[in-house]
């Protein structure tokens, strides 16, 4: 069994002391800043603080939206505490305000807070845990007030967060008068970690050790509400928790204990939640046996359940995980809000171990899973993010279940906090190639690194420190796995380094204006799959630095993706077009592509007869990130081979 070392475990370097100054990176954080914030604002007003209005002025009745409507408050607000703990915003900070007074006035005296039972069911309160989502929209509340806490210093949202987490706190519980679930939709765990994090209360982290140990047991909570579906608040159906009829709770991860998990199943969102939620109470608690089980459900997915772009969950009908190397390309799932729970878990499952293989798996859904979830323009969306699409899948501007939208917007908001990390013993870690500066405590002093980086697209990063005086430290630069012949200098000078472990590392006594840079090649590469993953056998994808690539319709000449044929032992050129998606650099290679011209009325042919139909066609492939931002087409990211 794995056991876990103190000394390893690391701390992020918190949001207010990051800054970022990016060339790739500071138009989608102003574009997040400036349009996304407001567009969803705007969107809640109908719905989601309609409802909250509601329960203020005293009514009943009248909720709209899904039943965790809540939740995208509760996001929203997230996102902007986020982007106040960075940017000195007056009008955004009185909006903050305004919506948090509105949350404060729609909860109970007892601390309850939940608008959907308290305009609709006010009995039927904590009765159906499987699926209305009371505990889940909880545990966002709580990661909104803990955000804007750290972000503001006050108070005010805390406030109500620790009312309602002691009210949740008095309900559940193992004695003989309290309510023994745990939620159907996880999230309040990792939020309740947090929570005891910023008050010093033990029974916060109580309340999520109870709620991860008592998940998957025989004859649970969960499995009896779903045979008891009129003694239940709501009515959304069982079915989804059932297997020809029979409990089966593996939607929800509730198919057995989670120390006995060896699998990622069920809901993906869910799964990346719960992960999340044990490895911050790993980090406490040092539970070397639920480290083990991250361990092999990490392994089970990034080796056999996770596609090219970092996305995760193949299946529609549950949103969710189903066997090993079902990896489907045109109806892929992989819901936005899943690549961004594996970016949740994989930060915590670094900042528990320093093991930069959680970065490589972080930045490949950061760069492509989750990049891709929302237009260069900020107001449209992706739900779903299928790696193929006959030209009829769309980004939309929202949703009835807009989990997505509120979701990047928090993630993008909080992205300071995923470039540095910190260990106890001072040693600093550079984990993403993004410009700006950090300012850090060593030793007792302080201490500034600027970054400076044209990635993804140029070959180096370069980290300056400024220091009053010379400090001691070991500067540890990530160096991912795709990179090749990366090569350091230390002032200019070439250093015999080589990286060990996923990261370069420098060690001595630095003085003000020291630097460090990284060298390497962003190489162009043809991606082969698993022999078990059927939808990629003879196929490739091309993949350059963290980025998937993928081509679409709009960039061929009378062809569509679906005819090309490539030349594994072709060349592939790097053309960077400032004219293009708001900048990108693109593949570009020669293939062969089908033709179409005898075709005519006919759907089906006589092989022999296509034998030589294909001409020669020039091939520009594109970030995935950005399909879907031109015109409609067709697009695939994995094409066949000649």
């Amino acid at each position: 069994m794995t056991s876990l070392r103190k000394d390893r475990r690391l701390d992020a370097v918190p949001l207010a002391d990051v800054s970022i100054d990016d060339s790739f990176w500071n138009d989608r954080l102003e574009t997040n800043r400036e349009i996304t914030l407001e567009h969803q604002y705007d969107q809640l007003g109908d719905r989601c603080l309609r409802n909250f209005e509601r329960v203020r002025d005293g009514k009943t009745g009248g909720f709209r939206g899904m039943w965790f409507e809540d939740s995208d408050a509760y996001k929203w607000l997230e996102a902007a505490s986020y982007v106040l703990a960075t940017h000195d915003d007056p009008e955004l900070k009185a909006r903050v305000d305004e919506v948090i007074e509105l949350v404060a006035a729609a909860q109970d005296e007892n601390g309850y807070l939940n608008t959907y039972f308290t305009l609709e069911e006010p009995d039927a309160r904590w009765t159906n845990l499987y699926m209305m989502h009371e505990l889940y929209c909880a545990g966002h509340l709580i990661e909104a007030a803990v955000a804007h806490h750290r972000a503001t210093g006050e108070d005010s949202l805390l406030e109500v967060a620790t009312r309602f987490a002691d009210h949740i706190d008095d309900v559940f519980g193992t004695d003989e008068d309290d309510l023994d679930g745990v939620p159907g939709h996880e999230g309040i765990e990792l939020a309740l970690v947090e929570l005891s994090r910023v008050t010093d209360e033990q029974r916060y982290l109580d309340l999520a050790q109870y709620f991860v140990d008592r998940r998957g047991r025989e004859h649970s909570r969960l499995q009896w509400e779903t045979a008891h579906p009129d003694e239940t608040g709501g009515d959304v159906p069982p079915d989804i928790f059932l297997e020809d009829g029979e409990w089966d709770g593996s939607y929800a991860q509730a198919h057995e204990p989670i120390r006995a998990q060896e699998t990622v199943e069920g809901h993906s969102v869910r799964a990346m939640y719960l992960y999340s939620g044990v490895a911050s109470l790993v980090a406490e608690t040092g539970d070397d046996e639920l480290y083990e089980t991250l361990e092999t459900l990490w392994t089970n997915m990034t080796t056999k359940r996770m596609y090219v772009t970092g996305g995760i969950g193949p299946e529609s009908a549950h949103e969710g995980f189903t066997v090993d190397y079902d990896l489907r390309n045109r109806t892929a799932y992989a819901e936005t809000c899943a690549a961004i729970g594996s970016v949740f878990w994989n930060h915590r499952m670094f900042r528990l171990t320093g093991e930069s293989r959680f970065y490589d798996v972080l930045e490949r859904s950061l760069y492509n899973g989750v990049l891709a979830g929302v237009s260069l323009d900020g107001t449209e969306f992706f739900y779903e993010n299928p790696l193929e699409s006959l030209g009829h899948h769309h980004r939309k501007g929202w949703f009835e279940c807009a989990c997505c939208p509120p979701n990047v917007a928090r993630l993008f908001a909080s992205l300071g906090a995923y470039v540095y990390a910190q260990s106890a013993s001072d040693d600093i870690y550079v984990n993403l190639y993004v410009g700006g500066e950090a300012d850090l405590d060593v030793d007792g002093q302080s201490v500034t690194l600027t970054q400076e980086t044209d990635y993804p697209w140029g070959e180096s990063t370069s980290i300056e420190m400024e220091t009053e005086s010379p400090v001691e430290t070991a500067l540890h630069v990530r160096v991912p796995p795709w990179c090749e012949n990366a090569t350091v200098r230390l002032n200019g000078d070439a250093l015999d380094v080589e990286p060990e472990d996923g990261y370069v590392v420098v060690d001595r006594t630095w003085a003000d204006g020291d630097s460090v840079t990284l060298d390497f090649s962003l190489p162009v590469t043809l991606v082969a799959a698993h022999p078990d993953v059927p939808d990629d056998a003879d196929r490739v994808a091309f993949q350059r630095g963290p980025l998937v690539y993928c081509v679409e319709e709009t960039d061929l000449d009378d062809a569509a993706p679906s005819h090309l044929r490539i030349d594994p032992a072709g060349d592939v050129e790097t053309n960077r077009r400032d004219d293009l998606l708001d900048g990108v650099v693109t593949l570009e290679t020669v293939a062969r592509a089908s033709t179409t011209e005898n075709w005519e009325g006919q759907l089906y042919r006589s092989y022999d007869e296509t034998a030589g139909e294909s001409r020669e066609a020039a091939v520009v492939a594109v970030p995935y990130y950005g399909w879907d931002n031109r015109e409609q087409g067709r697009m695939r990211v994995w094409l066949p081979t000649v």
